[in-house]
């Protein structure tokens, strides 16, 4: 059964950094894309960044390039995703996704919250 559980998130003022990981079991870890996502209130989830299974390949939305690196450790089965320079409008739910054989899994979020 795949099972990804995100963590890490937490309140943080402006400026400030937090460390997401994302724990996966259930599925052959390094053989596939993960990606993390973000929902922020009353708006649409939308994609942060990818990386591939051998982390050679990594990408993300245009207005978090600079401040977010999304990594992996195969070894552990975790991603990660470290968000620098928080911003209030940072503010969002932050989702772990994996697609193996095709079918979409969802973590249940960890919450982060940009405020003084």
């Amino acid at each position: 059964q795949v099972q990804l559980v995100e963590s890490g998130g937490g309140l943080v003022q402006p400026g400030g950094s937090l460390r997401l990981s994302c724990a996966a079991s259930g599925f052959t870890f390094s053989t596939y894309t993960m990606r993390w996502y973000r929902q922020a209130p009353g708006k649409e989830r939308e994609l942060v960044a990818t990386i591939s299974g051998n982390s050679d390949s990594t990408n993300y939305a245009d207005s978090m390039k600079g401040r977010f690196t999304i990594s992996r450790d195969n070894a552990k089965n975790t991603v990660y995703l470290q968000l620098n320079n928080l911003k209030p409008d940072d503010t969002a739910v932050y989702y772990c996704n994996a697609r193996p054989n095709g079918r979409i899994y969802w973590g249940r979020g960890t919450q982060v919250t940009v405020s003084s």
